[in-house]
């Protein structure tokens, strides 16, 4: 199992600080998981500027210019933020047993190590 996943909250660990333009501190989503390179997209970190070619397009409108985007950070610069107490922390994964219909499974979760709270 992954200690980050789509859709979890995380706060950037590392870096500059905001007072210095950075983005350590602040906490978003994660948007997109990139395992391959152990890279992740943060929801309103690592904004970047990128120059679009102006094109048209059926209708005529204008697109293009410059837009900003969310660039990758590296996983080991973030950490999860853990729910009851909205601080980052370290995840951790246990197994629990689940009874459903009278059937018995033990099902592996994730779980702030801080709080003991399920993620």
């Amino acid at each position: 199992m992954a200690k980050i996943k789509k859709g979890d909250l995380v706060q950037v660990i590392t870096g500059a600080t905001q007072a210095r333009g950075g983005d350590r501190g602040k906490q978003g989503r994660v948007l997109e998981v990139i395992a391959e390179k152990n890279r992740i997209i943060v929801e309103g970190i690592n904004l970047v500027t990128k120059h679009v070619r102006v094109g048209q397009t059926q209708r005529g409108t204008k697109t293009g210019g410059i837009e900003t985007h969310e660039a990758s950070i590296h996983v080991s610069n973030v950490a999860v933020v853990d729910p009851k107490t909205k601080k980052p922390t370290r995840v951790g994964h246990r197994e629990e047993t689940v009874e459903k219909d009278g059937i018995t499974k033990t099902v592996r979760v994730r779980y702030a190590k801080n709080s003991g709270e399920k993620l």
